[in-house]
């Protein structure tokens, strides 16, 4: 799956990944290939993300949106939180 994640300034993250877990507006949810197509409203809170290679990696990021359709996810959040 290729994962993107933006904000309005910079491409924060950009890759192959074979797991995302996000903190979505209803509870935590996790993307996995071949998930169904969805758009959901993401809280502030951590992304996981294990990718290709099966490194974790976390971010944490502020309120958001995420679309996935045919194995490519988009988040768009206002900005990566530190």
């Amino acid at each position: 799956m290729l994962l993107k994640v933006v904000n309005p300034k910079e491409i924060i993250y950009q890759g192959e990944v074979s797991l995302v877990q996000m903190p979505g507006e209803m509870g935590s949810f996790e993307v996995l290939k071949n998930h169904a197509p969805i758009v959901a409203l993401l809280e502030s809170g951590r992304v996981k993300i294990i990718d290709s290679r099966r490194n974790i990696i976390f971010l944490n990021i502020t309120s958001g949106v995420v679309h996935v359709r045919n194995n490519h996810i988009i988040i768009v959040t206002e900005q990566e939180q530190t």
